[in-house]
């Protein structure tokens, strides 16, 4: 029998162990994947064993052996615990299904095994009877020999289901199952699928036939031998415990509960088989955690993937829409309409434009005599880039929120996400006008420093006095309008030639390659607070997915764990073989 071994060995496995947990909580499974469901499921079922009895179990080999009572409704396991004490310690349910905390019974000099930091670590302990399902009532009773606990748990085929999940976590917690049926039982699915992973696991485990007639025990307790051997378990005890009446104190006969008090005392008297016990159950409940953390390696995996893919749906809509507003912003689309119309009202239009076709020695002049005095004028040109410029970014980032939560819909994960968000996704941010309002004035801002920090040398100052800082500050975002536009002069039309002429005004002042520096700052300007606007509009989606938790490294971090502690296994099988005669 492969077994762990002592000393050095455990220590290595208990690290390792503790390192396949950690490596089990930081496998996320959030996302409504396919199975998702059942792998989470699964996954705390790992988590729960490693921690209410690998890890503790380890940590205490010499322990005594746990032995868990159960099986299903109605099966007389209660009564079968206070029979094999020899007095009442648990009470018999009248009622179905019966609500009550699990309870342990242990030799007094035993007590220090089960305190709140070994086994079952979650429950709470107490020593009086309780109906609380999260606490464990500890017996100390001294008809238990030493090196032996039993623990009545509720029923497995409970109708409530907290009842069913307790039952489930109190026998992954068995060193031996004392697993309870009847003639009317024996049968059932859901003991059997019990049975069937214990099986799997190599848990010990020894069958009690309960309450049967005299007249069916031969029948009914063949045909259960042959189910037993046909499902892995023809090495398990069976014992048979005749239907009997009970005593005032709920107790069956003594003589009833023979067989089964003095198999549980032998082996408890016995270091080495009870030693074996325990080892083998440990070792089937370690083989079979490693062979399962697999399919959670993998669905943690497939978890990250769908994430990414979401977060790609994400950035691809906002990435889109930053580079369209850096675009429609840049190509002279703005240079329509009220802007247009607000800086034609500022620069004038007629000598103005045709003095671009003449000497450029007028320009000066004329752009002077056009513009100075006008600060109104240079107000409302603000307001409409203002206005414009609000107008085109809430436009894109309706439309980046509309596409990314459509692409999100489109998949159950994403769908879900969407559903929980708490807020409309496929439409922009309630605040988002207000923040756009914030972002262009403090843009224009920035422009109007630029435009004073340029003109603050002393050969400038005149010409800046001169046009005015808001002016020029007007003739500088025109200019960024349509750096891209590929415009040439008036023959391109009114916008175009409105947009030349803030340029030539701008390189009457300032001179070309000012100008040109000017327009690239400005611009660099605009795109860096439209992508931290649209940026935060992005988190709303991408903050979604930061607040899973899914680490990327979690699925290979995953692996290695499981391999680790199936290398220390094998590593024994090794050394037990070797060590063979």
């Amino acid at each position: 029998m492969t077994h762990i071994a002592a000393g050095k060995g455990d220590t290595q496995m208990l690290t390792a162990l503790v390192r396949l947990r950690g490596s089990l909580q930081l496998a996320a499974l959030p996302l409504d994947l396919k199975g998702a469901e059942e792998q989470r499921a699964a996954r705390q079922e790992m988590v729960d064993q490693l921690e209410d009895y690998a890890i503790p179990r380890l940590m205490t080999i010499d322990a005594p052996l746990l032995a868990v009572v159960g099986g299903s409704t109605g099966a007389g396991k209660s009564t079968l615990v206070n029979s094999l004490v020899g007095r009442r310690v648990t009470t018999p349910g009248l009622l179905r299904p019966t609500t009550r905390s699990p309870v342990l019974v242990h030799h007094p000099d035993d007590a220090e095994w089960f305190g709140q930091d070994r086994l079952l670590p979650d429950l709470q302990r107490v020593t009086h009877s309780t109906d609380d399902p999260d606490a464990l009532q500890l017996v100390a009773s001294d008809t238990v020999p030493r090196g032996l606990a039993i623990l009545d748990a509720p029923d497995v085929d409970s109708v409530e289901e907290r009842n069913r999940l307790l039952a489930a976590q109190l026998l992954s917690s068995a060193d031996l199952w004392l697993f309870v049926t009847s003639a009317a039982r024996y049968a059932d699915q859901v003991p059997w699928e019990f049975l069937k992973q214990a099986a799997e696991r190599s848990t010990s485990v020894a069958i009690v036939l309960d309450r049967t007639t005299d007249e069916a025990i031969h029948t009914v307790s063949t045909h259960l031998a042959r189910m037993l051997a046909s499902r892995g378990l023809k090495d398990s005890p069976l014992f048979t415990v005749l239907e009997g009446k009970v005593d005032d104190e709920g107790l069956l006969p003594p003589e009833a509960v023979a067989d089964v008090r003095g198999w549980l005392v032998s082996l408890a008297a016995d270091t080495g088989a009870r030693t074996a016990v325990v080892k083998q159950t440990l070792d089937g409940a370690i083989r079979t955690l490693t062979r399962r953390t697999h399919a959670i390696a993998d669905a943690a995996a497939e978890q990250i993937e769908a994430a990414g893919r979401l977060r790609l749906d994400a950035d691809r809509a906002y990435d889109e829409a930053v580079a369209e507003i850096a675009k429609a912003s840049a190509d002279g689309s703005l240079l329509r309409g009220e802007v247009l119309a607000r800086w034609q009202e500022f620069v004038g239009t007629g000598e103005l434009l045709k003095s671009l076709e003449n000497r450029v020695g007028w320009i000066r002049d004329r752009v002077v005599s056009a513009v100075k005095g006008k600060p109104q004028q240079a107000e409302r040109v603000t307001v409409a880039v203002e206005s414009g410029l609000e107008t085109l970014i809430l436009e894109f980032a309706e439309e980046a929120a509309e596409q990314a939560a459509v692409s999100w819909q489109l998949t159950p994960a994403g769908q879900s996400l969407v559903d929980g968000a708490g807020q409309d996704l496929g439409r922009a941010s309630r605040d988002l006008r207000r923040r756009a309002e914030r972002a262009v004035r403090d843009w224009q801002q920035d422009v109007l420093t630029m435009v004073r920090t340029e003109g603050a040398d002393k050969r400038s100052t005149a010409r800046v006095l001169a046009y005015g800082v808001n002016g020029l500050s007007v003739a500088l975002m025109v200019t960024v309008f349509s750096t891209t536009a590929g415009l040439t002069g008036a023959e391109v039309g009114i916008a175009g030639g409105s947009a030349v002429l803030g340029q030539k005004l701008l390189e009457a002042v300032f001179g070309d390659q000012a100008v040109r520096t000017l327009a690239e700052r400005a611009r660099l300007a605009l795109d860096l607070r439209v992508r931290a606007l649209l940026n935060s509009e992005r988190a709303r989606f991408t903050d979604l997915i930061d607040a899973l938790e899914l680490h990327p490294e979690a699925p290979d971090q995953l692996r290695q764990a499981s391999r680790r502690v199936d290398d220390l296994r094998f590593a024994v099988i090794q050394h037990d073989a070797d060590a063979a005669p």
